[in-house]
């Protein structure tokens, strides 16, 4: 293997020779960044946000709802089980105070040219699976062959643009990238999880499986109720616990994940005290179910955590795979029927804010008109694209929150009928007779109070609309198989979006069991736009890059776009101590420990109830 020094002096050899080619500079660091510096030096000690002198141990019980029936996270079938991610260690970890940096984990160095053309990984000589085999560059390289060859269809997007892996030294593995120039790609190699060669040469990799995979990572699996639960034990002897990446993480002796079948049941397990911590969604429940003992003592906690996290979009989706939303005029129209102002009144206590980006509560968010940037980037596409792009900021249809829609309704009536649809015995029919009718699908009764007052708003058009919830393993099929005519999804965003685009939005993915492009989208503007983000050369390309590709989103009048919060809602039992810096862009609950004096007293009360 040759030494940083070693290859600079070969540089410096050939850059002296007569007629030779120039040699793109090699770096070789303990972490890497999409855009700009990295906030930890090589000798930190440990995240800013992590406080490492936290005390481990404790036992911690959490909530998942439906059901599960596989514990091999990595392919299509099945219903994974809640916690997978803890058994299985990456090459690197992020930072959750950056917008988009990775640092070592597997990886002790991370090598790479200055043109990102490809990136080496060099293996910690202590890396180690549960088994106490070692992880070994053969590992890697066949977790990535077999991801993209048997794995999730999302792999193979991911990992498109990776050309090939091979084993370069005894703990060496380099990863070469095809054409174009993606910046972002040894980043996501980064994140890859390293699986076991030898383990599963023995197992059909593409069955699902409640047999306890082998992993690398400080929790392994315990015990298992198909179904039920599972629970994960601390590995005490786990490879990388003295590493600075996760001085002050994990710090629970055990982490159960009990199932319940749905939120509303969920919820009243919590109070009573069968599991431990709670993430809140709905505002509802935020503003009035929080009662009982166990909260008037002062046992249960309820906080507001504040973050910068990008929101990303959560909306209605049209499956324009159906041919009644190919119109992106019928699409404009139905949008019409959402009393955002209403629904955010009378349900939501006034909780949220229209969200009017798919990269809200960033920079990436369009508002206001193009700026400079984005019209060389958008001037291109004029034409193939929407005028409103480059006229109208777009702001998707409001009401005064009074219930009274009476506006909305005419103008979704005349979008309605420039696309050919008419009135006629109260329904819309287009010029065949067919009606306008469909299906909201769901697997949560609770957003039936909402999508119920959507579809009487539908029917005031003339469109009839269904409410169907269906249970965690029928959905998730109907999703991945497209089987679905409009449903809720949300699109998560980062602070450096990248390869992620293309399997939420590209053409290539619009017809790929199990993608997140569950709008269909087959726009070759779009296509383009991916790409640019993708090849972003630095920051303030990449946020007006993905401007307009937000833009060009959201004049595509793919989803109905609903609503976000800028904080973490969560209630817990006072039995948890936490770093008094939190993360800025996650919760950060893998920091938090158990506070032996405050376990005591809610254990103590528990049992009196």
């Amino acid at each position: 293997m040759h030494s940083v020094a070693a290859l600079f002096a070969a540089a410096l050899l050939l850059a002296s020779a007569p007629h030779a080619a120039a040699q793109p500079k090699i770096t070789v660091s303990h972490g890497l960044s999409m855009h700009g510096d990295l906030k930890y030096g090589p000798g930190f000690k440990h995240f800013e946000y992590a406080n490492p002198n936290a005390p481990k141990g404790g036992d911690v019980r959490l909530a998942a709802i439906g059901t599960f029936d596989t514990l091999n996270p990595f392919i299509l079938k099945g219903v994974a089980a809640a916690g997978l991610g803890e058994i299985f260690e990456t090459l690197t970890t992020s930072s959750a105070d950056e917008p988009f940096a990775q640092y070592g984990l597997i990886a002790e160095t991370i090598e790479m040219p200055a043109d990102r053309a490809w990136v080496a990984y060099t293996l910690r000589p202590e890396v180690r699976f549960h088994d106490g085999s070692p992880i070994t560059p053969d590992d890697v390289v066949w977790t990535f062959e077999t991801l993209k060859s048997k794995g999730h269809p999302f792999f193979r997007a991911y990992y498109a643009q990776v050309a090939k892996a091979e084993r370069i030294g005894e703990r060496k593995v380099k990863f070469s990238f095809g054409k174009g120039d993606n910046r972002e790609l040894p980043l996501i190699i980064g994140q890859m999880a390293v699986l076991s060669r030898a383990y599963w040469s023995t197992r059909d990799f593409e069955k699902t499986t409640l047999e306890p995979p082998l992993g690398s990572g400080a929790y392994r699996v315990e015990s298992v109720e198909a179904g039920r639960s599972i629970t994960y034990r601390r590995v005490k002897d786990y490879w990388g616990a003295g590493l600075p990446v996760n001085a002050g993480r994990d710090n629970f002796d055990t982490i159960r994940f009990d199932y319940y079948r749905d939120t509303t049941v969920a919820l009243e397990a919590f109070k009573a005290g069968q599991y431990d911590f709670r993430q809140e969604n709905v505002a509802k429940n935020w503003a009035t179910a929080y009662t009982g003992p166990a909260v008037a003592q002062g046992l249960i906690r309820k906080e507001e955590i504040r973050n910068q996290v990008p929101t990303g979009m959560q909306a209605y989706v049209f499956n324009q795979r159906r041919p009644i939303f190919q119109d992106p005029r019928v699409r404009q129209a139905l949008a019409y029927a959402f009393d955002f102002e209403w629904t955010n009144k009378q349900l939501f206590y006034g909780a949220y804010t229209r969200t009017k980006s798919y990269f809200s509560n960033s920079e990436l968010a369009s508002q206001g008109l193009p700026g400079s940037e984005e019209l060389k980037i958008l001037q291109p596409f004029r034409g193939k694209i929407p005028e409103e792009v480059f006229t109208r900021e777009y702001q998707p249809p409001a009401t005064d929150g009074s219930g009274n829609i009476r506006d909305n309704v005419r103008e979704a009536l005349r979008l309605l009928a420039a696309a050919g649809w008419t009135v006629k015995g109260q329904r819309l029919v287009n010029d065949r007779g067919e009606p306008l009718q469909f299906e909201i699908l769901g697997n949560d009764p609770t957003f039936e109070r909402i999508a119920l007052p959507f579809a009487k708003n539908l029917e005031r058009l003339g469109a009839a609309a269904r409410v169907r919830t269906v249970d965690t393993a029928q959905y998730q099929n109907r999703l991945d198989t497209f089987d679905f005519d409009m449903t809720t999804f949300v699109w998560g965003q980062s602070l450096s979006p990248g390869n992620e685009q293309h399997d939420f939005w590209h053409s290539e993915t619009a017809n790929i069991p199990g993608s997140r492009n569950l709008a269909g989208i087959k726009s070759p503007v779009v296509d383009a736009l991916i790409d640019l983000v993708i090849r972003a050369p630095d920051r303030p390309s990449l946020v007006a890059r993905t401007r307009a590709l937000d833009r060009v989103l959201l004049w595509g009048h793919y989803v109905i776009p609903h609503w976000h919060i800028q904080a973490y809602r969560v209630a817990y039992w006072d039995k948890f101590g936490r770093p008094a810096v939190a993360p800025k862009y996650a919760l950060g609950f893998d920091t938090w420990w158990v506070d032996p004096k405050k376990e005591a007293e809610p254990a103590r009360r528990r049992g009196s109830q």
